[in-house]
């Protein structure tokens, strides 16, 4: 579980395709102390696993599904990435909570910059709508952001200075994919509905079947 607060931009050192997928090697000079093999790392927003520890790099898997799924695929060597641990039980929960799970892929459809501050427009899948509320949450490249405002296919997120700084949000451009998570709580509440109308369903088939069999 995270909180969508980046710790530290780490870079992408190099990239090895092998039978699984690809294997990134990571720079996270900051942060590779508190890094231990089989540790969750959420780069990007995708929740990976460190195999190994080297120096100020650690090394991850991406596996064919992440690579398909999400934009990791697409990282080349020296490009920048957002990184978090995992959350502690004694941490500050000044996020949200992430699970490093990518919904879908955004593209940013425009970018509006007004002083220091950045508006960026991004659109997603509109079946991702139903889980979005304005002034809520949502996850983009791993960093917890709040809907400033909501269309069917598109959201706009407002950035401030600290956040472009700190992530790979100011390097962003037009056309560029972000990784997309919702928020967590949207997604148990519909699972919850949709097994209480199922359980209503099969309530009202019993009675009506047992009903017509007296009948009969």
């Amino acid at each position: 579980m995270f909180t969508g607060l980046i710790q530290e931009m780490g870079t992408i050192k190099s990239i090895t395709t092998n039978t699984e997928g690809k294997e990134f090697v990571i720079e996270a000079p900051k942060l590779i102390q508190e890094i231990g093999i089989d540790d969750s790392v959420a780069t990007n927003g995708v929740c990976l696993t460190a195999t190994k520890i080297l120096g100020n790099t650690f090394r991850v898997q991406a596996v064919h599904m992440t690579l398909e799924k999400t934009s990791i695929g697409y990282l080349k060597q020296g490009d920048k990435v957002n990184l978090e641990l995992s959350l502690r039980p004694t941490d500050r929960m000044g996020g949200h909570m992430v699970q490093g799970h990518v919904n879908a892929l955004g593209k940013i459809k425009n970018i509006e910059i007004t002083g220091a501050n950045w508006e960026i427009q991004v659109e997603f899948p509109a079946d991702l709508r139903k889980y979005m509320i304005s002034e809520g949450s949502v996850t983009l490249d791993g960093i917890s952001l709040t809907i400033a405002r909501l269309g069917m296919s598109e959201l706009t997120v407002a950035i401030i200075p600290h956040t472009l700084e700190k992530t790979t949000l100011g390097s962003k451009n037009v056309g560029d994919f972000l990784n997309i998570e919702v928020d967590i709580v949207a997604k148990y509440i519909e699972n919850f509905l949709r097994f209480e109308q199922d359980k209503t369903k099969k309530e009202e088939w019993a009675r009506n079947f047992f009903n017509a069999k007296y009948e009969d």
